[in-house]
C-alpha cells in the first residue's frame, strides 16, 4: 500500500470548523474513488488555541505542521480576541509566524467567476460574459512589508514614518518561476506588475522577470504598471491569465480580483514554501475569506473556498493533478446545477438555496 499523505488540519475559528468538515468529506471521497490515502492530524490554532492553550500557535501545532506534507488551514480571528496585544491576536500570532517559519514565499489566489455566477460580480455582466479565470501569484515574504529599516518617531523635529522596500534578485527569480510554471498549466500568459517608471525596485523586477521568461519560451510575457493593471482588471478581466506581483501590489490586486469574482466564499488560496521533488512545494492552503463570526455555527457558510483549497493542496504539494481537477470540476457542476449558499444566491429561477453541509454533500456526490 502506498504511503499515506500527512496533512495538518488547522480549522481555526468562526466558520472554520464547519467548512473544514466539508473539505474533509471531499478528501475522503477522493481517497475512496482515486486511491490516495490521507492521514489527518487536527490541531488548534488562532483564537481556539488562545482559549485552550494561551497561545495562537502552540508548540504542538507547529510540530504537527513540521511533520506533515502540507497544511490545510481554515481561518482565524474574531471580535473575542481583538483586545489582546496586536502580536498576540490570532492573525499576527498564528498566520504570520507560520508564513515566516515555513518560508511561504509564494501566494497563489485563483480568481474565478463561473459563467452562471456573473450576476454576483459588481462588474457589468457584459464585461464578464462567460465568466473569467485569473490567477494572482504574489511574492509573500519580501518588499515593503518586511524591508528594514522601519521607523516611526521624531526626525528633524517632525513625526515621521519610514518603511523600506527591498527586493533581492534571487527573490524575484524564485517567484517568477512559480508564475511561469503555473502559466504553463493554464493559458500560457504572464502579466508582470510593477512600477518601473518611478521605482528602482520596479526596474530590477522587470529586468529579472524578462530574464526568467527566457526559460519558458512557450509562455507569453507582458508588463503593466500597477495603476493601469487595477483599471484593466475591472475593464477586461477576461484578458488576464496569470498575474505576477510583488508583495504590496499583489496584496491590493488580489483583493480587487476577489471582489470582482463575486464572493470571497468561492476563492481558495495557496501559500508555497520549500520546493520538493517533482516541482512540488510544502504549502499552506486556506480560503481567502475570514472567520465570518456573524454566521458561525448557523450551518449557512459557503464551504467551496475551503474545498477548492484542498484541490490546490493536492496539485501543488502532493502532485495529484487528476484528483485536483476532479474536485474543481465537481464544484463547477454543482454551481451549474443551481445550488447556492446564501452569499451567492440571487433568487433566480433554476437555483436553490442550500446550507454548508448540503453544498458539501452535493460536491461529494458529483465526485
Amino acid at each position: 500500500m502506498a504511503k499515506a499523505h500527512k496533512i495538518a488540519v488547522l480549522a481555526g475559528d468562526g466558520i472554520g470548523p464547519e467548512v473544514m468538515a466539508e473539505a474533509r468529506k471531499v478528501l475522503a471521497r477522493v481517497s475512496e474513488k482515486f486511491g490516495p490515502q490521507f492521514e489527518f492530524t487536527e490541531e488548534l490554532v488562532g483564537g481556539a488555541a488562545i482559549d485552550a492553550k494561551g497561545k495562537a500557535l502552540p508548540a504542538d501545532t507547529l510540530a504537527t505542521c513540521e511533520a506533515s506534507d502540507a497544511i490545510l488551514f481554515g481561518s482565524v480571528g474574531g471580535p473575542k480576541w481583538e483586545k489582546l496585544p496586536p502580536n498576540e491576536q490570532p492573525e499576527r500570532g498564528a498566520l504570520l509566524p507560520l508564513r515566516k517559519h515555513f518560508g511561504l514565499f509564494a501566494n497563489l489566489r485563483p480568481s474565478i467567476c463561473y459563467p452562471s455566477l456573473t450576476h454576483a460580480s459588481p462588474v457589468k455582466e457584459e464585461l464578464i460574459a462567460g465568466g473569467f479565470d485569473v490567477l494572482c501569484v504574489r511574492e509573500l515574504t519580501g518588499g515593503l512589508y518586511f524591508g528594514q529599516p522601519k521607523f516611526r518617531g521624531e526626525k528633524d523635529g517632525e513625526e515621521t514614518a519610514i518603511d523600506t522596500m527591498i527586493y533581492k534578485k534571487s527573490e524575484i527569480v524564485r517567484i517568477a518561476h512559480v508564475a511561469f510554471k503555473a502559466a504553463q498549466g493554464r493559458r500560457k500568459q504572464v502579466t508582470s506588475i510593477d512600477k518601473a517608471n518611478v521605482l528602482e525596485n520596479g526596474l530590477l523586477w522587470r529586468a529579472t522577470v524578462e530574464e526568467v521568461a527566457k526559460d519558458y519560451p512557450d509562455v507569453k510575457l507582458s508588463h503593466l504598471y500597477v495603476d493601469n493593471a487595477a483599471m484593466q482588471l475591472i475593464k477586461q478581466p477576461r484578458s488576464f491569465d496569470t498575474v505576477l506581483c510583488e508583495n504590496l501590489f499583489g496584496d491590493i490586486l488580489s483583493d480587487e480580483m476577489a471582489m470582482i469574482a463575486g464572493s470571497l466564499g468561492m476563492l481558495a488560496s495557496a501559500s508555497l514554501g520549500k520546493a520538493k521533488e517533482g516541482g512540488l512545494y510544502f504549502g499552506l492552503f486556506e480560503p481567502s475569506g475570514g472567520t465570518a463570526p456573524d454566521i458561525a455555527g448557523k450551518g449557512i457558510a459557503n464551504p467551496i473556498a475551503q474545498i477548492l483549497s484542498t484541490a490546490l493542496l493536492l496539485r501543488f504539494s502532493l502532485g495529484l493533478e487528476k484528483e485536483a481537477v476532479a474536485i474543481e470540476t465537481a464544484v463547477r457542476h454543482v454551481i451549474d446545477h443551481g445550488l447556492r449558499t446564501g452569499d451567492i444566491y440571487s433568487g433566480a429561477e433554476d437555483t436553490r438555496k442550500v446550507g454548508t453541509a448540503e453544498m458539501g454533500d452535493a460536491i461529494v456526490a458529483e465526485l
